[in-house]
């Protein structure tokens, strides 16, 4: 859980970088270190010492408006932190308290509630720690203003040094990418960091794409380009990756130059599926993976659209949702009975099915798609079933691949098509390691159960432990996938490794659309799927990352209520 290395990463006194690459104070720096200025710290009693109870977390206000803090006791401990998520700002009182970390309520993010070190993802940013001090029994907690204010704070990290030869090599600036970079220089590597990406983009915000296909890339990017430069991270856009050359440790470049690595992360991220039908080279078929295809199908949309989305899973829904009202009309196309079946199940794909009706999206379901027609541009659909679909726009939501094909021709381990890695992101070949979508690797919530699992969240994470074991470390991965949809203003939450599962128990509301679908494998849940639950999602995922169980008998039996109940 807490990472023993991480509480250095807390300079005080010293300047920090803050998201966009701008510099600012220290967060926790008291008033008598070099440069600080006590005008910019603001201190007051929050509370009394036995307000607090053991495994206890609460919010207080700062004085003049300057902002929350979080404060936590465990084991006896009194610890103060920023009290918003450095995803996109969720209270974390609302969150859960774990061992020695509380986690986001939204998107699962876990933060170290004594360093407020980020442990789990995503996001890249910590939160900032503040002073305590216990005075006649009284909580004082000192903080900065301006740390209060974002509620967010960069890890220190390293500078290059040229005595340092060895060459760390990152292929794609996706999720697990872009935290590898970072993650690298915070735990002390010092030598050169080349990222690869064929996008011409910096690394950005991937699953907003689907549900804002008009946005600017500037308003997606993780961070901007002064940070890279500022931490010594070379970042190549636009730069395609021909082949693996394992024994000379090069990396062969699609234009023929070479680069040298010492260790070198594949995390290519996926390729999305496309279309093989009769018409499939018509114009206005898309598939949706980069910012380029967000933008492109934007620009062809309009009132007079009749827009057909093939696939009705996260890509396609998320699609849909985000063309209703701005054209003629939006029809799903999909292989299940529902949308999502296969991953939340008949009941729950209904209720999100006829959520999506009374938005009027219609539904061609349980067919496929045997040709498109037009003259240079896509204007029809034929289905499996006889009908002929209207379609000035196509987008294909019909899944990905891992994005491999340059290792072919190395000895490196494949498992359909992804990279088959052990607990340290390791591949079969040394100093070659893989992470996210690329990567085929054990999931600590089912028991290390190998998997492929194209989740953001898990991106992140992957791309922080193999980037800690490239620097040394002997770090394990223990990962609980997370992930969520959001549609028309409706938040679902899915947290644990559901595949496979065999009865879904359902408490709650489902068509109130507040309910806990609850996947079963024998009397074990092994996921669970929340609308409206907050925290449960959250709450099932630090079950899991604790090594505890919950049984189907306990949720046919008691309901939701192990959701309140205590987990520490």
């Amino acid at each position: 859980m807490a990472d023993s290395k991480m509480g250095s990463a807390h300079s005080r006194g010293k300047l920090e970088i803050n998201p966009r690459g701008s510099k600012r104070p220290a967060d926790n720096g008291p008033p008598s270190s070099p440069g600080s200025n006590p005008s910019d710290y603001v201190e007051d009693f929050v509370c009394n010492e036995d307000d607090l109870q053991e495994n206890e977390m609460k919010a207080f206000d700062m004085p003049d408006g300057a902002g929350k803090v979080l404060v936590v006791k465990q084991k006896g401990k009194i610890s103060a932190v920023g009290s918003k998520c450095t995803h996109y700002g969720a209270p974390l009182i609302k969150g859960v308290l774990g061992e020695g970390r509380v986690r986001c309520p939204w998107h699962g993010a876990c933060f170290n509630v004594t360093t407020g070190d980020i442990e789990d993802f995503p996001g890249l940013d910590s939160l900032p720690c503040f002073d305590v001090s216990i005075e006649a029994g009284k909580v004082k907690v000192k903080a900065h203003k301006e740390a209060l204010k974002s509620s967010k704070t960069v890890k220190t990290m390293t500078s290059p040094c040229g005595k340092d030869s060895r060459s760390f090599v990152v292929i794609g600036a996706g999720a697990a990418g872009a935290c590898a970079v970072e993650t690298l220089r915070q735990e002390g590597f010092t030598g050169k960091i080349v990222m690869i990406t064929s996008e011409r983009a910096l690394p950005y915000d991937r699953i907003k794409l689907s549900k804002m296909l008009d946005v600017e890339v500037s308003k997606l990017q993780l961070r901007d380009e002064s940070f890279y430069k500022e931490h010594g991270i070379e970042v190549r856009t636009g730069t395609s990756v021909k082949s693996i050359d394992s024994k000379g440790k090069k990396v062969i470049l699609n234009d023929g130059s070479e680069i040298n690595y010492t260790r070198l992360l594949v995390a290519s991220g996926s390729k999305a599926n496309t279309a093989t039908q009769p018409g499939s080279d018509l114009q206005n078929i898309f598939s949706l993976r980069t910012i380029e295809d967000a933008n492109a199908i934007h620009k062809v949309l309009s009132k007079e659209s009749n827009v057909v989305i093939v696939g009705a899973s996260f890509i396609g829904m998320e699609a849909a949702a985000y063309c209703v009202g701005k054209v003629n009309s939006v029809t799903v196309v999909g292989r299940g009975s529902v949308p999502f079946q296969p991953i939340l199940g008949e009941k729950v794909g209904a209720r999100i099915l006829q959520l999506f009706e009374e938005k009027g999206v219609k539904f061609r379901m349980g067919c496929d798609v045997t040709s498109f027609g037009g003259e240079g541009k896509v204007n029809e659909v034929k289905l499996s079933s006889g009908e002929v679909l209207p379609a000035d726009v196509v987008v294909l939501g019909i899944g990905a691949q891992p994005s491999t094909a340059f290792l072919q021709g190395t000895d490196i381990e494949m498992q359909r098509g992804a990279v088959v890695v052990n607990k340290f992101m390791e591949s079969s070949i040394p100093d070659i390691f893989a992470a996210g979508d690329v990567a085929y690797a054990p999931v600590f919530a089912a028991d290390d159960r190998p998997a492929s699992i194209g989740h953001w969240q898990l991106a992140h994470y992957h791309g922080r432990i193999a980037a800690r074991n490239m620097a040394g470390s002997r770090a394990e991965l223990k990962s609980v996938p997370f992930f969520w949809t959001m549609v028309f203003g409706v938040g679902v939450r899915y947290a644990g490794y559901g595949a496979g599962f065999e009865d879904i128990v359902i408490t709650g509301d489902l068509s109130a659309m507040s309910f806990i679908a609850h996947y079963c494998v024998g009397d074990v849940v092994t996921a669970v799927a929340t609308v409206g639950s907050d925290p449960a999602a959250a709450k099932f995922a630090e079950l899991l990352a604790m090594k505890k169980t919950l049984s189907k008998e306990d949720v046919q039996k008691n309901g939701k209520a192990w959701v309140d109940s205590p987990l520490l």
